[in-house]
């Protein structure tokens, strides 16, 4: 009997068909965007200082995580490395350009964010406000740096690979996602130093969950809303805290200076002492708005309380209430209102209770 033997066309052939198969199942994977600012999950221990500081690239920690191949290809984009402690609205400015290009692409299923955890939480929102698209952004960091052997950084990033290809995160905006948990944008916050399981949302929780099988949900955000950059500079705006005793100097110092608008992180549902209110007062004379928050970490400020500097006097006096949202975010969505020509009270009050 007369064996076959394959000639060399027949095995080119046979290769080049078995190299176009994988080809095409490596395609056919969803393509994520991942785009890495910096923090400390892009952080190793210096020898010489003996403390963190930016060492890896955002191609350094996917290669410490070869398991994201089985659900999507992922690009990098080493946009920055710096703490997040550096982040500032020019540096805003460039990451919503950059993750809303990412998205734009047909092929991009959804963008990943690298960044330190300081300011993650402003980010967050930032991104959930200047970037519109249904797919995802998911924000990742890591509350231990490279060089530490329980590294959290490998394990969000590929949560958030898992989180950004799944059709349920659709329409969802910017979410946050680490320690297996995924919280929104809007609600986030960073509450503890050191540990891993350091994001909450407070009284709304978490949307949802990652396991080891599948990505579950249990909430969508439905506060949500688009305001379009239409300038690279941003509006100075600045955060003014209310505490016992506090004089108010330093907020009509601001506005002398030229600060375009205001945000004092009052107590209990908008409470401020005589000397706050006054200089609140101050600034409203001059034109400059003045948005409420309180420094309580759940609850929504109101126009309640009657007593000479209690919410309703400021309220009254012009001031706009922020709801739920915490100084930092009031700030955010009061620069990007600003810039936007949004200036007048009733429209300000409009965009914060949304």
């Amino acid at each position: 009997m007369q064996r076959f033997r394959p000639t060399a066309m027949a095995l080119a052939v046979a290769l080049s068909t078995t190299l176009l198969a994988g080809n095409v199942l490596a395609q056919a994977k969803p393509t994520v965007q991942f785009i890495a600012t910096g923090g400390t999950i892009a952080m190793k221990i210096d020898p010489v200082k003996n403390a963190p500081v930016p060492a890896i690239s955002g191609d350094d920690l996917l290669a410490t995580v070869p398991d994201v191949g089985k659900y999507a290809q992922i690009q990098v984009n080493n946009l920055s490395n710096v703490p997040s402690d550096y982040m500032d609205p020019a540096r805003w400015v460039q990451l919503s350009a950059a993750v809303q290009a990412a998205l734009a692409r047909p092929e991009v299923a959804g963008v990943i964010v690298s960044h330190g955890t300081d300011t993650l939480e402003e980010t967050a929102f930032w991104l959930d406000l200047t970037v519109q698209s249904p797919k995802p952004v998911v924000l990742i960091g890591a509350q231990r740096n490279a060089s530490v052997s329980d590294f959290d950084g490998p394990r969000n990033l590929l949560n958030a690979v898992r989180i950004a290809v799944d059709p349920q995160s659709q329409n969802k905006g910017a979410m946050l996602a680490m320690n297996n948990q995924i919280n929104a944008a809007r609600y986030v916050t960073k509450t503890h130093t050191a540990n891993v399981d350091t994001f909450r949302s407070g009284e709304y929780g978490f949307l949802g969950e990652v396991y080891p099988d599948r990505v579950i949900y249990g909430s969508a955000p439905v506060r949500r809303q688009h305001i379009a950059i239409q300038a690279q500079t941003m509006p100075d705006v600045e955060i003014f805290p209310m505490y016992g005793g506090a004089n108010g100097e330093a907020l009509r110092q601001a506005v002398d200076r030229g600060v375009k608008g205001i945000v004092i992180d009052a107590l209990g549902m908008g409470n401020m002492n005589v000397p706050m209110l006054n200089a609140a007062k101050y600034a409203i004379g001059k034109g400059v708005p003045v948005v409420v928050t309180t420094r309580v970490h759940n609850g929504r400020v109101m126009p309640s309380y009657g007593f000479e500097g209690g919410g309703k006097t400021s309220f009254d006096a012009g001031a706009v209430m922020a709801g739920d949202l915490k100084a930092p975010k009031a700030r955010i969505l009061l620069m990007l209102a600003l810039q936007s020509g949004q200036a007048q009270r009733e429209q300000l009050q409009a965009l914060f209770d949304k």
